[in-house]
C-alpha cells in the first residue's frame, strides 16, 4: 500500500469512528479512532522510507515506537500527538479486551485526537513530498 492508500484507509476509519460515536458505540469509536491514527502513522513511515509502511514493526507498540523515534523525537510531529497515539492504543485495548464500556468523554477525546493526528500527518506528507 502507498502512503496515499494508507491515508485513505485512515480517513475511512475516522469516518467510522464518528458514526460509531454518534450511535453510542464508544468502544467501537475508540477502536476505529485508534486504527485511523495507526494507518496514518504507517503512511508517514512509508512516505519517509523509514519502515516500509510500518510493516517491519512486528507489533503495534513497535510501530508506535518507530513513529515516535522518527517523527516525534525530531519535532516533526508535536509531542502531544505522539502521546495521543499511545493513549488511543490503550483506550482501544481496554475497549476491545476488558469488557468495560468506554465512557463517552474518552471516546469523544479519541475521535477528536484522531482528527488532529490525521490532519498533522497530511501536512507532514506534503512536507516530505517537497523534500
Amino acid at each position: 500500500m502507498t502512503p496515499a492508500d494508507l491515508m485513505d484507509k485512515a480517513s475511512r476509519a475516522l469516518a467510522s469512528a464518528r458514526l460509531l460515536l454518534e450511535a453510542g458505540d464508544t468502544d467501537g469509536a475508540c477502536n476505529r479512532a485508534y486504527y485511523a491514527m495507526f494507518d496514518a502513522a504507517r503512511a508517514a513511515l512509508a512516505a519517509a522510507g523509514t519502515d516500509d509502511e510500518g510493516m517491519n514493526a512486528k507489533t503495534h507498540s513497535g510501530l508506535i515506537s518507530a513513529f515516535s523515534l522518527r517523527f516525534v523525537k525530531t519535532g516533526e510531529i508535536p509531542v502531544e500527538l505522539g502521546k495521543a497515539l499511545n493513549a488511543a492504543s490503550e483506550l482501544r485495548q481496554a475497549g476491545d479486551y476488558t469488557g468495560v464500556r468506554m465512557p463517552e468523554d474518552k471516546a469523544d477525546w479519541a475521535v477528536s485526537r484522531a482528527e488532529a493526528f490525521i490532519d498533522a500527518i497530511g501536512q507532514l506528507l506534503k512536507t516530505l513530498a517537497d523534500r
